[in-house]
């Protein structure tokens, strides 16, 4: 074989590698969404990424990503990170989503009720399939076994870890929760406030709580994040949880 050919043959490998590894979606449209209508602001004293609702909901790139989510084939998921990143994004579009279709409101709860909660009801579509905010995040995304995901799946609620104005990707992902979950422990107003010996923390580590065993518990998660709290802290689930939208 001529060294040309074998050039010629190399590129061809080379080529249908790149594109056989391409498993993930395309996040580009979604990022460059979020980071047009994610900034950095501040509701009732509370340090949080806002999001402008109503201009999401007029860019070409929000109907992009729905359609993104209705058509892609998830069979294409290979790897636990290339699932977890394709379904958090899931999550958080949709949460944005659900709250687009019944604007206005002023929080996400009010879209339902105790007898049809918001979570559980249809809001869109994955893999062709309707799906809830119930099912992306107890019938797959906790089964995926990383806690780190209660960080970055964000209700459009104040309380919510923030919404991050980047995409998560399958090589950054575990970049991406860390920083997350760091972001989330440090703020005091809704993540995690100490106070002598007390962790003054967000309910969700309280509704979760089960989650973070895989990690040795709830405190040895913070610690991860907060090398000042000490190991006989005890934890307190007792910050009020502001149910108002993440609205900018």
């Amino acid at each position: 074989m001529s060294r040309i050919s074998k050039l010629v043959c190399g590129f061809i490998v080379f080529a249908f590698t790149l594109v056989a590894s391409a498993a993930e979606p395309d996040w580009t449209g979604y990022t460059k969404l979020l980071s047009t209508h994610v900034k950095k602001g501040s509701i009732a004293g509370v340090d949080l990424m806002r999001v402008d609702y109503i201009n999401i909901k007029n860019d070409p790139d929000y109907q992009m990503t729905l359609d993104m989510f209705t058509s892609f084939d998830t069979n294409k998921l290979r790897t636990d990170k290339e699932r977890l990143a394709f379904y958090i994004n899931a999550y958080n579009i949709l949460a944005i989503k659900m709250v687009i279709d019944h604007w206005p409101v002023e929080g996400i709860k009010e879209i339902g009720n105790f007898f049809s909660p918001v979570w559980k009801k249809d809001v869109g579509m994955i893999n062709r399939q309707i799906t809830t905010l119930h099912h992306v995040e107890h019938e797959i995304l906790r089964k995926m076994g990383d806690p780190r995901i209660h960080m970055a799946i964000v209700c459009a609620s104040v309380s919510c870890p923030d919404l991050r104005d980047e995409a998560y990707t399958a090589n950054q992902l575990d970049q991406q929760l860390d920083d997350q979950s760091r972001l989330f422990v440090t703020n005091s107003k809704k993540g995690v406030l100490q106070r002598g010996k007390t962790l003054h923390v967000s309910k969700i580590f309280d509704w979760f709580e089960d989650d973070f065993h895989v990690v040795g518990g709830v405190k040895k998660f913070i610690q991860r994040y907060r090398k000042d709290i000490p190991n006989n802290a005890e934890i307190d689930a007792d910050i009020d949880y502001n149910w108002n939208l993440n609205k900018l």
